[in-house]
């Protein structure tokens, strides 16, 4: 009996010492990581674009895209490159909603943001 007191005992003080922490006062908005340096680059260089920059003149700048899309439309090429710009989910992944998008006509730029892809 005095041998279970003990066993009992010592798995009490060795349990109690168990601690997990969860939560924590971690400030996501001031994490500075891979992915929010990206944004912060596209949406500065995004604002320096002016019409008619080739999509090459892009791609230097900005690198690759997230997305691509590329169609033809009364007779004219179009290309759309989403680049990503402003966070919406924290899951993990790029979604065309988390950028912007930049619209050529014949390699040309012709518009970039939300209104130019809805004019398409």
């Amino acid at each position: 009996m005095l041998a279970k007191v003990f066993v009992t005992a010592a798995l009490a003080v060795t349990l109690s010492g168990c601690v997990v922490a969860v939560g924590g006062d971690h400030d996501f908005e001031r994490d500075d990581s891979s992915w929010k340096k990206t944004q912060r680059y596209n949406q500065e260089q995004i604002n320096k674009l002016t019409l008619q920059m080739s999509a090459e003149d892009i791609r230097t700048l900005l690198g690759t895209p997230d997305f691509t899309e590329s169609f033809n439309k009364d007779g004219e090429t179009v290309q759309v490159l989403f680049y990503r710009t402003h966070h919406q989910k924290s899951d993990g992944k790029t979604t065309k909603d988390e950028c912007t998008p930049l619209v050529f006509k014949q390699n040309r730029l012709t518009g970039w943001g939300d209104k130019a892809y809805q004019y398409l």
